[in-house]
């Protein structure tokens, strides 16, 4: 009795072992799952976030950049701040976009994206400080208007070394460009950007004057330009501008960049309250295309 007893212990014993290391092989088995890598082309979608500068009032003038090619896109929305608040959501909703589909990003282009260049004047008008939504925006036009310039009251799209003039206009008003070329730390620290990068393009994006208009400083537009203008305006559906001629413009940002060789555009939303996604979307899918080539 007792070796037949100890027979069947034994085979318990077995069984009892098999099954706690079936166990074990199935948890173990689960939670290599959850340990996979993700895809390097995945991982090198989400943002590296950079601070380039910052504003009259120390708020960081941030830089998010996407992707890891050797062609580098840039956007830049809310250079006239909280008067242009729509171009500021215009850059985040963009931001979105890439952070949930990685993949639209080709292989041979980094995108650099600066969602606001006058990070003070969005406040002033939104009253806050980073991302903000659509009802934060006051309905008062007229109170949106006091968000244009920085904190020194200097329209920064009029503070760069092309053509400036201490004073110029904006419609029919006089506006301070500031004591120089890049006097304003804004206007300095992309300046700064622009001379530590290698870029192909830049976008800026403004409102609400319905197109896009080419940058041109002395020596005409590049053809680089051309092509980055009428890239956009066919796929977006704005109108291509090789020239603003309502006003006489100096010290713009994006003429700056035509004088050291860099293909730049003004793109204008049509209103002053919304984004046009889709347009300016294909407008920028567009631009990938292209740059592949």
């Amino acid at each position: 009795m007792r070796a037949n007893f100890s027979k069947k212990a034994v085979s318990a014993t077995v069984i009892l072992i098999i099954i706690v290391a079936g166990i074990l092989a199935f948890v173990i088995y689960k939670n290599s799952e959850k340990v996979i890598p993700v895809p390097v082309e995945t991982k090198i979608a989400f943002p590296q976030k950079s601070v380039i500068g910052l504003s009259v009032q120390g708020r960081e003038i941030e830089a998010y950049t996407y992707g890891k090619g050797d062609t580098q896109l840039a956007f830049v929305g809310g250079i006239h701040g909280g008067y242009e608040w729509n171009s500021v959501l215009l850059a985040y909703k963009f931001m979105d976009y890439l952070e949930a589909n990685p993949a639209i990003i080709p292989k041979n282009i980094s995108v650099i994206v600066i969602p606001s260049l006058n990070p003070d004047g969005v406040s002033k008008v939104v009253g806050k400080d980073g991302r903000f939504t659509v009802t934060d925006v006051p309905n008062n036009i007229e109170l949106t208007k006091v968000g244009r310039f920085n904190m020194d009251e200097v329209d920064l799209n009029r503070n760069f070394d092309c053509r400036w003039q201490a004073t110029s206009t904006w419609q029919s008003k006089k506006v301070s460009a500031g004591t120089s070329a890049f006097s304003e730390p804004e206007a300095k620290a992309f300046q700064d950007f622009v001379l530590k990068n290698n870029l192909s393009a830049v976008v800026f994006w403004h409102s609400q004057s319905n197109g896009v208009y080419a940058s041109v400083c002395n020596n005409g537009i590049l053809p680089g330009t051309l092509d980055l203008m009428n890239t956009y305006s066919i796929a977006s559906g704005y109108p291509a501008q090789k020239s603003f001629d309502s006003y006489t413009i100096t010290g713009a940002a994006d003429d700056w960049l035509a004088s050291i060789n860099i293909p730049a555009v003004s793109v204008e939303l049509k209103t002053h309250e919304s984004i046009e996604w889709d347009k300016n979307l294909a407008g920028i899918l567009a631009l990938f295309k292209y740059y592949t080539k």
